[in-house]
């Protein structure tokens, strides 16, 4: 009875203690913690924004979200990848570069050699051009190789489906939108 009652007596002890064992954490480690994020527009080969680009990053991988909207893309599927400069200013988009690619991996995630830090997974345009992703990748968003190196990063939406194994883009075809990181 003495040892059941002790016992008793620890517990409410512990339980009184409780709010007091669990304090919030400094306001400092809780800013630590949250991820960097990152917003810019999509735009087509004419400059019309036609979507949003987010991207969050986290301790070992970002998240990227992709938003288009109505008639920004043609219906189906289009490859999607980051390049390597953060430049949109030309109507084909070639001042983005080659992908990101510090390793020199090649290109595909089914690629057995790849993939290349670029590659992401397609993106679906439903039939009235509107399309909504999210997708991860280890690519970090700062520090060295980040996106937001010194020439910045691009997002490339391709015309077409990328087969995640051909090289060099995985037959995804033209560029027909891009965000730029910077």
């Amino acid at each position: 009875m003495t040892r059941t009652l002790t016992l008793l007596t620890l517990l409410g002890s512990l339980a009184a203690a409780g709010p007091a064992l669990a304090q919030e954490p400094p306001k400092e480690a809780a800013k630590a913690a949250t991820p960097e994020t990152f917003e810019s527009p999509i735009k087509n080969a004419k400059g019309d924004t036609i979507g949003k680009l987010a991207i969050r990053d986290g301790a070992n991988s970002l998240v990227l979200r992709v938003t288009i909207q109505p008639g920004g893309l043609p219906p189906g599927w289009h490859g999607m990848h980051f390049h390597a400069v953060g430049d949109c200013s030309d109507a084909k988009f070639m001042n983005s570069k080659a992908h990101v690619n510090h390793d020199q991996s090649k290109h595909g995630l089914l690629n057995p050699d790849g993939p290349d830090e670029g590659d992401l997974a397609n993106l679906f345009a439903n039939p009235d051009g509107s399309a909504n992703a999210e997708v991860s990748s280890e690519t970090a968003l700062t520090g060295e190789g980040g996106l937001k190196d010194g020439d910045g990063s691009a997002l490339i939406i391709h015309a077409n489906e990328d087969d995640h194994t051909t090289q060099p883009i995985g037959g995804a075809g033209d560029r027909i939108a891009c965000g730029v990181i910077k």
